[in-house]
């Protein structure tokens, strides 16, 4: 056997070894975390249960004992439906139940004194509040306050004269309630990003995975399958990005959780690079279901880079949601940057050489992500991609002599 094929096995089996590490990583972290993940969904819901409770509570009471409303049904109303909103969105949301409940007021006064009362008075008064209010706010929670003031008033006027202005007030105790709550009673801000981050990771790993079996079978409906399903990523980025609006409101608002800010400005970092490789990854695997398409040369260590961009997100989540930082992740992006410096010597076409150029720009936001500075990120991805080329271009007795 000649020396080259014996570096060459001996290689192989190396790779190997780091990847099978690398599996058997994940795979004992992820145990060690999935029974971890019941139990802190579990008691998030339990906690937001508890704040929706406790702001019901605080709001009655503020509007009943201190104001003397008699029935003050909205008080509690509005503080668990500013409970109720998107972790994140509290702010939010009590300017949308003000604004809802302005409108709902403005039209429910202005009309019922012009039509008078009945059915279709209610409809009409209900349709032309929610109007007026989506004119101010897309929010759903100003619709809700909208039309349902606007049937308070339209039902209730005849009866009882003198609701607008408690219901306002009512509205605001709610509110105030509401976020006084959540500064006491805070969530956990980390496992708020978690949360959102596992559904967006999943896709991820999935449709990496896919481009990268197709890539090496040549099935260009596959890569542009994973492609498209990258690109309808919005929702799942815009669910974070709400997450890590939420938690700075946690550790903003509550003291409790003041301590956290270094944790969560690491995740707030992180969160930031990886959307911009989710952008990278958009590109990357639109030219690559291209190149398929077109029949360019794909060297295996095209799609392999691919696929180990998926590795490395799937060590990557279980990481950070267990703590124990390996740094096998970075190898895997780096890896990657390896494996497409090899695919380019070999040959690529047009759009290949397009994807070669964006598997780098995603490693170098992923290392971003991980906490080095972007200097830092750019030069050892160059470094890195020249350095692999240049071994590649070597001799076996080159390559042994360094």
């Amino acid at each position: 056997m000649a020396a080259g094929e014996v570096n060459a096995g001996w290689a192989r089996r190396a790779a190997g070894r780091v990847e099978a590490g690398v599996a058997g990583t994940v795979g004992s972290l992820s145990r060690r975390i999935g029974w971890q993940e019941r139990r802190r969904s579990l008691e998030l819901y339990a906690i937001l249960a508890v704040q929706a409770g406790v702001a019901a509570a605080l709001a009655w009471t503020l509007a009943h004992e201190l104001l003397g409303h008699p029935s003050p049904v909205f008080a509690p109303s509005a503080a668990v439906g500013t409970i109720a909103a998107a972790i994140g969105r509290r702010t939010r949301r009590t300017m949308e139940l003000l604004v809802g409940v302005l409108a709902g007021l403005l039209v429910g006064d202005a009309l019922i004194m012009i039509i008078g009362t009945g059915p279709w008075q209610i409809g009409t008064v209900v349709t032309l509040a929610i109007l007026l209010a989506l004119t101010m706010s897309r929010g759903g929670a100003v619709v809700t306050q909208a039309g349902g003031t606007a049937v308070l008033i339209a039902t209730l006027s005849p009866i009882q004269r003198g609701l607008e202005v408690p219901r306002i007030v009512d509205a605001v105790i709610g509110a105030v309630s509401a976020v006084v709550v959540v500064a006491v009673l805070p969530v956990n801000p980390v496992r708020i990003i978690q949360r959102a981050a596992r559904p967006l990771f999943a896709a991820l790993i999935e449709h990496l995975h896919n481009a990268a079996d197709g890539m090496s079978t040549g099935d260009a409906g596959v890569v542009a399958r994973a492609r498209d399903g990258l690109f309808g990523l919005g929702p799942q980025l815009g669910l974070l990005n709400d997450a890590v609006s939420g938690a700075q409101e946690a550790v903003a608002v509550s003291p409790a959780r003041w301590h956290r800010r270094g944790e969560f400005e690491h995740y707030q970092r992180g969160t930031r690079y990886l959307d911009l490789a989710v952008g990278g990854g958009q590109e990357m695997l639109r030219r690559a279901a291209t190149a398929v398409h077109d029949g360019e040369p794909i060297p295996p260590g095209l799609a392999a880079a691919v696929h180990y961009f998926g590795d490395a997100l799937a060590l990557l989540q279980v990481e950070a949601e267990s703590g124990h930082g390996t740094e096998r992740s970075e190898q895997l992006v780096l890896k990657a940057v390896d494996r497409a410096a090899e695919a380019y010597d070999e040959g690529v076409g047009f759009s290949g050489s397009v994807v070669v150029a964006q598997i780098r720009t995603v490693a170098t936001d992923l290392l971003r992500s991980l906490g080095c500075s972007d200097d830092e990120a750019v030069a050892v991805v160059r470094r890195r991609f020249e350095q692999r080329r240049h071994e590649a271009e070597q001799s076996p007795a080159e390559r042994r002599a360094a």
